[in-house]
């Protein structure tokens, strides 16, 4: 059975002080999908955005914190000998949004 990507998913976020919400997802695949939350420009945190509308990072470190909502795209199993996929990925469906500490 082969899997069908119609349309792109699509979703809003916002942040409320350091709590994320984000609207309903159209287009939906149905796959992973996860917060991305970054400090100062590297990756802190990867929660799955699935369970809840809305999230709030523990980490109260200074910084500048840049979040986005992404959704695992698949393609095939094809992985290179790290063991990491060469064709599916996480690609982003939201808006960036950032907050600083």
């Amino acid at each position: 059975m082969e899997q069908r990507f119609e349309g792109t998913p699509h979703a809003e976020i916002r942040v409320e002080g350091r709590r994320l919400v984000r609207t309903e997802v159209s287009n939906d695949w149905g796959l992973r999908m996860q917060w991305e939350i970054r400090r100062n420009g590297q990756v802190v945190a990867v929660v799955n955005a699935r369970p809840d509308l809305a999230y709030e990072h523990p980490d109260t470190a200074p910084g500048t914190y840049e979040v986005v909502l992404q959704m695992w795209y698949y393609v095939n199993y094809n992985k290179n000998p790290q063991g990491e996929f060469t064709a599916s990925r996480f690609i982003e469906i939201s808006n960036r949004v950032s907050y600083t500490i």
